[in-house]
């Protein structure tokens, strides 16, 4: 949250642009994954600009009582300063986040729908997690064992009997720190997917049901209407689009999805795309633009060429732009690609590859990376594509 954050931020004006997204926050695990991180509601101290600067007893006492949830669990699992380093961290990101909003650029966050084991939520909070199954996904796309991603699942009914308090608490933290937030795994609310403990992948899991709706009324019951987008990719199934209507959630669409040829109805095909959605170049569990379109093979390559072409679009040079080009000209109210498609990157700026543990969250951008002729570029793209938001 250093001066880098700060010509991040003025680049993304320069731009044209009025959404940075991030990882979640939270202090990553060994593998330095954000989606297992040691607490749902603490920031990694990692991210400090400044982590020797002073901080008084007082603004210690005020953190604890304002974030009486959680912090007192924090402190026993952090040890000695570990709310110090909070009180830094909300210090800083709000420094950072209203000279954002001062540039126009609003904070984007993402909530991991589950803890990791062995977490501060997960010790402090051990009656409301199941015991003897574990979190995953079924065998797709990504992994023909499917994802064991061997997070605690949670006890609903023991959520239920408490109001569901905790997940109220989470999302109070979260709107907190950001003016919008992505649920991650949305389709979980609905019904999700269990492995036995002991299982060595995802394969011999099975779908229970999920709290549904009832977990977002009780939110809404304590803070509010929240701005909040649904992500909904994966195995979703008409009760999944039912329930985040019903909630009035955005979802999502893919751009590296969309050019199935057997799947002419997919949501995530360019001209299947509604306003209600958040369209992606690619996510951080996917390909670079560049990476994935290297990859394919010619029948699907000239596939994408066509729809660039029918779109107008088409980089022949830089077939990513394209991508880029395609998403600015989507339906969906906002259009989001990843640093590492706006510098061109290939597959070894991949942020992550689903089911493989070692080797993932790993990429860095240089400084000096973003410069002013490739924000002179995004920021024509952008207008022309009648996105670009004049003062």
């Amino acid at each position: 949250m250093g001066p880098g954050a700060y010509r991040f931020v003025d680049w993304l004006a320069a731009a044209g642009q009025t959404w940075w997204q991030v990882l979640p926050l939270g202090p990553p695990d060994r593998y330095r994954s954000p989606y297992k991180a040691r607490s749902a509601f603490a920031a990694w101290p990692g991210l400090l600009a400044d982590p020797r600067a002073p901080v008084s007893a007082s603004e210690v006492d005020e953190f604890r009582a304002r974030e009486s949830f959680w912090a007192r669990d924090w402190e026993r699992f952090g040890g000695r300063g570990a709310l110090a380093d909070q009180v830094r961290f909300d210090r800083e990101w709000r420094e950072l986040r209203a000279y954002a909003s001062s540039a126009g650029v609003r904070m984007f966050g993402d909530v991991a729908i589950y803890v990791a084991p062995g977490s501060a939520d997960h010790r402090a909070h051990g009656e409301l997690f199941r015991s003897g199954m574990v979190a995953g996904a079924p065998p797709d796309a990504y992994s023909a064992s499917g994802q064991l991603w061997g997070n605690p699942l949670y006890d609903w009914p023991a959520l239920r009997r408490r109001r569901y308090r905790w997940w109220v608490e989470r999302l109070r933290r979260t709107m907190s720190l950001f003016d919008l937030a992505r649920i991650d795994h949305f389709r979980g609310f609905v019904s999700y997917w269990a492995v036995p403990a002991r299982a060595r992948t995802a394969a011999g899991g099975r779908w229970q049901r999920g709290p549904g709706r009832a977990v977002f009324d009780a939110v809404s019951a304590s803070l509010g209407d929240l701005a909040l987008v649904a992500e909904d990719l994966g195995v979703i199934t008409p009760p999944v689009d039912r329930l985040r209507k019903s909630l009035g959630f955005p979802g999502m669409v893919v751009l590296q999805f969309a050019f199935d040829p057997s799947d002419p109805d997919s949501v995530h095909r360019f001209e299947n795309h509604t306003v209600d959605r958040v369209v992606y170049t690619g996510t951080h569990d996917h390909d670079t633009a560049r990476g994935w379109y290297s990859s394919l093979d010619d029948p699907a390559r000239l596939a994408v060429d066509a729809e660039l072409d029918r779109v107008g679009v088409r980089d022949p040079r830089r077939p990513w732009w394209g991508l880029i080009r395609l998403a600015l000209a989507s339906q969906a109210q906002v259009a989001m690609m990843q640093a590492q498609d706006v510098l061109g990157l290939g597959s070894e700026a991949r942020m992550n590859a689903p089911g493989r543990a070692a080797g993932a969250w790993r990429w860095r951008m240089s400084r000096g990376a973003l410069t002013p002729a490739l924000a002179r570029r995004l920021r024509e793209a952008t207008e022309a594509a009648g996105r670009l938001v004049r003062e």
